[in-house]
């Protein structure tokens, strides 16, 4: 994954050592110019003390080897009148005033000539190599800290890009902390000038986002209602049409399994619409599972019983914080599944309580129960099973959907897994625990 920051950094890093180069390389070679014309300036100097002194009273033996690196010579009528010993017989230079290199001795020099008057001739001379050595070791020492100060300056520019991609880091921050049912606005209090379109457009995503999934519960919560009054008037046809058709009628039986069908499919819309964070979150109170779990299957209990099923309730006194209703369609669903997938004759038992100080509901049934790779994605809308023992029950696959969608309200966590009772399925929902107010 590419980092913006890491992505600055280099080009900036990049960017500032080929300027400190190029900046480094235009200093030395202006520093070397500038110190040609102060070592120029110094062999001016010298050739000045030698006119001073004319030649008089100085010998080449007074004069010892010199110093390392300089030489100078006298002439009068183009005859050598004193030199240094290090100097050579032969003119050094040409006679004529100014400066100019030549090579004697093995090496380069800087020569100057000046005019001692009418016959005479002072020459001087530096070796270029020790002015060159003298003149880089000047310059080195004020580029060399340069250079050296780069990986500083490479912190530097990592700190201070970060500082900059700071309220980048905080939006991010602030996406993420958003809830998956949160599709309010993003704050955008004085948002950096390059953030203020990518918050607007965000927001804009968000509000797009929030209408279609109002739109959507205003169709599933207007559909479902508008279907309940034709539905309920098949009902009665059917049940008056008993009356006219033979006892036993294949036909009739199919329409009637029929309409039952669509009546639990509207049921469920009904709940799914009804399951929306913003209606029931503020609805929390106080609620006992266990006396909940007693009425839910109390009233279920002549639909098991038309099956020969045996219901059973376990547990003792749970108290959380939540809504009743919704937890009601909760275990009624998962009750529901438990009815329909176990066999006649079969076993279902409920668990409403608290275990290790954890509030939980648990169905366990002794159904066919549901494969490991597919308990993953039994929670998606419309998704069933597929068994051939599931392609004869009646459902639509929205029971477990809107038991995760109630699940997920409540900050609770669902988990299936093998029935204790030999065979099926179990379903876990653990709530979170919470200190309620006595």
């Amino acid at each position: 994954m590419k980092s913006i920051r890491r992505s600055l950094v280099t080009m900036l890093i990049a960017a500032f050592t080929l300027v400190s180069f190029v900046a480094a390389l235009n200093g030395y070679r202006a520093s070397m110019d500038k110190a040609e014309d102060l070592l120029d300036a110094q062999l001016q100097y010298s050739a000045e003390i030698l006119v001073g002194l004319g030649g008089g009273g100085i010998t080449s033996q007074s004069l010892g080897s010199g110093v390392e690196g300089f030489v100078f010579q006298i002439w009068e009528d183009e005859r050598p009148v004193l030199r240094s010993a290090a100097a050579p017989e032969a003119p050094i230079t040409a006679f004529t005033a100014g400066y100019r290199y030549a090579n004697f001795g093995g090496y380069r020099w800087r020569t100057l000539t000046v005019a001692m008057g009418d016959r005479r001739w002072g020459m001087v001379a530096e070796r270029a190599d020790v002015r060159h050595t003298l003149a880089e070791s000047v310059v080195l020492e004020s580029v060399i800290p340069l250079l050296l100060w780069l990986p500083v300056a490479a912190l530097l520019i990592w700190v201070l890009v970060g500082w900059g991609l700071a309220p980048l880091r905080e939006l991010s921050e602030q996406i993420n902390r958003k809830a998956t049912d949160d599709l309010t606005p993003l704050p955008d209090t004085d948002p950096p000038a390059e953030l203020q379109q990518v918050i607007t457009s965000t927001n804009g995503l968000l509000l797009r986002l929030a209408a279609a999934l109002q739109r959507e519960k205003h169709f599933a919560s207007h559909a479902a209602h508008e279907l309940r009054t034709p539905i309920s008037a098949l009902k009665i046809h059917l049940h008056n049409l008993e009356n006219e058709v033979p006892a036993g009628s294949s036909a009739l039986q199919h329409a009637t399994e029929g309409i039952e069908r669509m009546h639990h499919l509207v049921e469920q819309l009904l709940d799914l619409a009804r399951t929306q964070p913003e209606l029931i979150k503020a609805n929390f109170q106080t609620v006992d599972l266990h006396t909940l779990a007693q009425r839910v299957t109390a009233e279920m209990w002549p639909a098991f019983e038309s099956r020969h099923q045996s219901l059973s309730l376990q547990g003792e006194p749970a108290v959380m914080q939540g809504d009743e209703t919704m937890l009601a369609i909760l275990l009624r669903n998962l009750l529901d599944n438990a009815r329909k997938y176990t066999p006649e004759g079969g076993e279902i038992t409920v668990f409403a309580g608290s275990r290790a100080g954890v509030p939980l509901l648990e169905v366990a049934d002794s159904g066919p129960g549901i494969p490991c790779a597919e308990r993953e994605r039994v929670f998606e809308r419309f998704y069933r099973v597929g068994t051939s023992a599931s392609e004869s029950i009646a459902g639509a696959g929205l029971g477990l959907a809107i038991t995760q969608h109630i699940v997920q309200l409540h900050g609770a966590k669902v988990q299936l897994s093998d029935s204790p009772l030999g065979s099926g399925l179990a379903v876990t929902v653990q709530f979170p625990v919470v200190r309620v107010a006595s």
